[in-house]
């Protein structure tokens, strides 16, 4: 029998007065007619059963119907691949396991910086220490185990302060600094080698800062530490302040009850750059916040970044080099108001602008008030503007970094890679992947790209891609290398380490180590899960009809899914409900009502609300038991209308996903058009459904919403394409439940109701249009469903029971058995058991309609599956890690070859300055196989032995180069058998530094002055370095050190 589909059939089930209601938002023009529909096919005589799974959970479980398509249709909604050791990507080190999203409100991280043999870490209520030398040992202490820690390698946790939003080292202090919301800065003491050891400690336990002051009134954006010891920090509106190194050095040497004294020396010695470049009221830096800042230690400059420039400032003359644009391009305006921060109110900076405004306002004209007063208005509205639209342009800078042979890297929102030199040259732009750039991260030879969709890149430093995979499940947001690792931070606060010189034959050795190591690490998790659907026809259920529906859940049930459809259906509401969605908004008065009832069946049974998610008349809820619910997290929910346009919500889909015992299960509640010729658009608005549900967490659905659809784009991932992998097809086990309206074919009223009265249901499920079109390999594909021995469950007179309560109208429609759930878990064969390469294996011990309850046209319907979950301990299995790495002969051996230092010849560890003349230090790679990466830094003086005495006094703290020392470069890489000339010359301090902090105890030029430095040199796979020292004298009576020739100090290293 041919179908014939109505020509308007996306318009199903709208009330009579839909096209005459006055709706306040717009609707889309009506949608070109759907193709011609296909013939139904025939049906087979027998249906194809897939058997249930191995294991005692399954023992009783019903057979399902699984069809025999092909295998193209098959392959359509296959499970995703899983392995206990993911094949795709090199075995990395968990160092926090990711943790769920519920877990992490109020210490959500925000970034890591590495420090010695630590790793620091900036969150919303401070900062934790990560000790690299102790990750193998064990879990977190008991103290710091909150929820999302338990798998955590041991940490210490700060005190509580205020959120922290960035960190930067300071090697030569011996801290690190934490950047706040609050606008502070606070400096946390570490030890160098063992920075988690020997931390003041409050009485908590916890460890506390050596040092505070009040830095910025707005949020402290970024912050860099310079080659000559002082501390830039950038905040909103394009301020900028440079701390000064004298006042921080003494500051911190101060006793802790001085603190007020140290806090008041710093905010006192800031220069603020804005006030030096600002010239007649106008000023060329951009009113942006400064959310990036780089130190380009091999030529003494300090990048600053917004959305779309950059400015390049001289770090020891703090004079403005240039103000670039993202393209390249030289800014030239001054028409932008020079802006102060705002909240600053220090008494010598008003007088100084009074002063200048009195001397001023004679000479000024009226017009160039009137313009300055114009250029205010309208820089304000700029940057707003910039604010609000920073989503819509693709070339947003996101991250910043400098490779070892000295270029600038820049990443922009579209993916691109752009190259600078060190003088703010655009080079070369590169585009390795289409998704957006979050973090950039170098180390000797290569370069880290950390993107928006999880995916890490690595290249050379010439630009070419070598490889990459995909590293998180989320975005990359920062990148830290300390030791053999580089470690990156997913935004959902999960840390993982990889071994430098991945992809390569270590991985090869891990890989099948930990394969073989699978049993130890396993878990195995078990659960019974109901799942529910009710087309309730905007109806309100009796108690009894709840009770008789789900009352089964009140025992050994362990999570509750809940489906509606109809939950309210007329034409004013389903028009409110599509407006509603447009700015983020869900929910109706009879939504609520059917989440309060069964909310209050449920809760007598220990169960807790887990989410829930509603597009006009559909509903989707959960409940957990209260001892399952820790195990549930990461809740994203989506939505995709199927109606009028497909933009209406009377059909189409809602969907709730979680993970449980860490493994992905997703429930889609969906409603289909009606009629009984309508088999194509059913089988269209599946194929909608699957291909563009895209889930989001309810906070960040509301900001996209508020932002528009460019912003939408933003948190999907920019440029993602039609062809993108459905994300439905990611889960692990995914259920279908709903009214999906298909009916009974090729059979009479008469001949299906007498089946129904004689229960020969095996002859009726052959006339069933959904299981004919999934044989055909049209609709459901891969999806499997459990024998059906009820009868059909549409279309009944309301309030009758029993089967008598079947239509009986003129219309007489045939019972159908339009309610269904489906569902597919991690198996590919019938026979595969529960594993990490097949977490999820599902059985249905339940599938059933319940017939006493007569409130709608539909009968519900229930499924209750046995799950069986696998899912690795991660605890357990950093530690069989360690085991490996420590007693793997080959894989020692190639550690070993990775972390050869090469040797080089340093031509003198003697520098002898006179007047402004260069002296120079050869440094010479004498390994013809590995390149060799150098560092130059200031060591601490008090180390120097007592029985090198002199009567010169020291140039500079401990913390930076003397301000009278220029040193270039001071990074960079020396090739196998290459030379490497580095220049030492004296420098003239700029007048704005003696201003700032005339009290400099040994800078006078008269003196004579040393500098005891530090030449690093490491290799490519590690961080361990030998450490040569170079002395620096600048003096008139040329009296030299004696030489002692230039040996290595001994390595450092973790």
């Amino acid at each position: 029998m041919a179908e014939k589909t109505p020509p308007f059939s996306d318009w199903d089930d709208l009330a009579a007065d839909f096209f005459t209601t006055d709706f306040t938002a717009p609707l889309p023009p009506p949608p070109p007619l759907p193709p011609p529909a296909h013939p139904a096919p025939t049906a087979p005589t027998t249906d194809s059963h897939w058997p249930p799974p191995p294991g005692p959970h399954h023992s009783t479980s019903l057979p399902e119907f699984s069809p025999s398509s092909s295998a193209a249709a098959a392959a359509f909604f296959h499970p995703p691949p899983r392995t206990a050791v993911d094949p795709s990507c090199p075995p990395p080190l968990e160092l926090r396991p990711r943790p769920l999203r519920e877990t992490q409100a109020g210490v959500s991280l925000r970034s890591i910086a590495c420090a010695g043999s630590a790793l620091w870490a900036a969150h919303d209520a401070g900062v934790r220490v990560w000790d690299l030398t102790d990750v193998f040992r064990g879990a977190a202490e008991k103290r710091n185990k909150r929820r999302g820690d338990e798998e955590s390698a041991p940490f210490l946790e700060s005190c509580r302060v205020p959120p922290a939003i960035c960190l930067a080292v300071d090697l030569g202090r011996g801290v690190v600094w934490s950047g706040h919301r609050d606008g502070r800065i606070l400096g946390w003491r570490m030890e160098k080698g063992v920075a988690v050891r020997n931390l003041e400690m409050d009485r908590s336990g916890d460890f506390k800062e050596c040092i505070v002051w009040e830095a910025h009134r707005a949020p402290v954006l970024s912050m860099v530490v310079t080659p000559y010891g002082e501390l830039w920090s950038g905040s909103e509106g394009g301020v900028i302040k440079v701390w000064s190194m004298e006042a921080i050095d003494e500051s911190i040497s101060l006793r802790a009850e001085e603190s007020r004294k140290a806090a008041s020396l710093v905010e006192r010695s800031y220069v603020d750059l804005s006030s030096l470049v600002t010239d007649g009221g106008v000023s060329p830096l951009p009113t942006v916040d400064v959310k990036l800042l780089l130190s380009d230690t091999s030529r003494s400059k300090v990048w600053s970044g917004g959305y779309l420039s950059f400015a390049l400032w001289d770090c020891h003359t703090k004079e403005l080099l240039k103000v670039i644009s993202t393209d390249g391009q030289i800014e030239t305006r001054f028409d932008v108001l020079s802006v102060q921060d705002p909240y600053e109110e220090q008494d010598t900076k008003m007088n100084f602008f009074s002063l200048k405004k009195e001397k001023s306002q004679g000479s000024m004209s009226f017009f160039q008030r009137s313009r300055n007063a114009l250029m205010g208005a309208a820089d304000a509205v700029r940057r707003v503007a910039v604010k609000a639209a920073f989503g819509d342009d693709n070339r947003r800078t996101e991250a910043l970094a400098m490779s070892m042979d000295g270029m600038i890297w820049i990443g922009c929102a579209n993916g691109s890679l752009a190259q600078w030199d060190g003088n703010g040259h655009r080079i070369q732009e590169f585009q390795h992947h289409s998704s957006a750039v979050q973090s950039i991260c170098t180390f000797g030879t290569r370069l880290w790209v950390g993107y928006i969709d999880g995916t890490l890149q690595f290249m050379d430093l010439e630009g070419n891609l070598l490889g990459g995979w995909v590293a998180h499940s989320g975005p990359i947001i920062k990148m830290a290398v300390r030791g053999s690792y580089i470690f990156t931070l997913a935004n959902y606060g999960g840390i993982r380490g990889w071994n430098l010189s991945s992809p390569g034959p270590l991985d090869s050795i891990l890989r099948s180590e930990l394969t073989k190591k699978e049993l130890s690490y396993k878990k195995a998790e078990y659960l019974k899960m109901l799942v529910a659907s009710w087309n309730v026809g905007q109806e309100r259920a009796s108690y009894d009809s709840l009770n008789s529906w789900l009352g089964s859940a009140a025992s050994e049930i362990g999570l509750v899914v809940v489906g509606l459809q109809e939950v309210e259906m007329g034409a004013g509401f389903l028009a409110m409900a599509a407006a509603k969605e447009t700015v983020g908004l869900e929910g109706s008065p009879n939504g609520q009502w059917w989440l309060d009832t069964i909310g209050k069946i449920l809760y007598g049974a220990s169960f807790e609300f887990v989410g829930s998610r509603q597009l006009a008349g559909l509903l989707i809820a959960v409940w957990a038991k209260r001892n399952l619910k820790q195990y549930i997290g990461d809740i994203d929910t989506a939505a995709v209308p199927c109606g009028f346009g497909r933009a209406i919500g009377n059909k189409g889909a809602v969907s709730l996903r979680m993970r449980i015992y860490a493994q992905s299960v997703c429930f889609v509640n969906c409603h289909f058009a009606a009629h009984m010729e309508a088999v194509s658009r059913r089988n269209e608005d599946f194929d909608h459904v699957f291909r563009t549900m895209t889930f989001s967490s309810p906070s960040s659905r509301l900001l996209a919403s508020a932002a528009g659809a460019s912003a939408v784009q933003f948190f999907r991932g920019a440029n993602t394409t039609n062809n993108t992998k459905s994300e439905l097809s990611e889960a692990d086990m995914v259920v279908f439940l709903g009214d999906f309206n298909y009916r009974l074919h090729d059979i009479s009223y008469d001949e299906a109701m007498g089946l129904v009265s004689q229960r020969c249901f095996d002859k009726l499920r052959e006339k069933d249009q959904l299981r004919a079109e999934m044989r055909a390999g049209r609709v459901f594909q891969g999806l499997r469903e459990g024998q059906l021995m009820f009868p059909p469950t549409y279309k009944f007179e309301k309030h009758q029971p029993g089967l008598s309560g079947y239509d009986s109208s003129e219309k007489k429609r045939i019972p159908a058995w339009c309610d269904r759930i489906l569902y597919r878990d991690s198996r590919t064969a019938s026979g595969a058991e529960c594993s990490l390469n097949c977490p999820v294996v599902s059985s249905i011990s339940l599938y059933d309609s319940c017939m006493d309850a007569t409130d709608s046209d539909h009968k519900p319907v229930k499924c209750i599956f046995n799950v069986d979950i696998a899912h690795a301990d991660e605890l357990v299995r950093r530690k069989e890690l360690g085991e490996i790495i420590l007693t793997n002969k080959k894989l020692r051996c190639l550690l070993e070859e990775l972390q050869v230092i090469p040797e080089v010849l340093v031509s003198t560890d003697n520098i002898i300055l006179q007047n402004q003349e260069i002296s120079a230090v050869r440094v010479t790679n004498k390994c013809s196989r590995n390149n060799a990466a150098f560092e130059i830094i200031c060591e601490d003086m008090s180390s120097v032995n007592e029985e090198e005495q002199t009567s010169m006094s020291c140039g500079s703290g401990s913390s930076g180069f003397p301000k009278w020392l220029k040193v270039t470069p001071a990074v960079g890489l020396i090739y196998p058998g290459q030379t490497v000339e580095v220049s030492f010359q004296h420098g003239l301090l700029n007048p704005q530094e003696v201003l700032c902090f005339s009290q400099n105890r040994c800078s006078e030029d008269n003196q004579d002055k040393i500098a005891m430095l530090l030449l690093k040199i490491t290799g490519c796979y590690h961080t361990e370095a030998k450490r040569y020292r170079i002395n620096v004298q600048h003096s008139s009576s040329r009296m030299p050190f004696t030489s002692k020739g230039a040996k290595p100090s001994g390595p450092w290293m973790w």
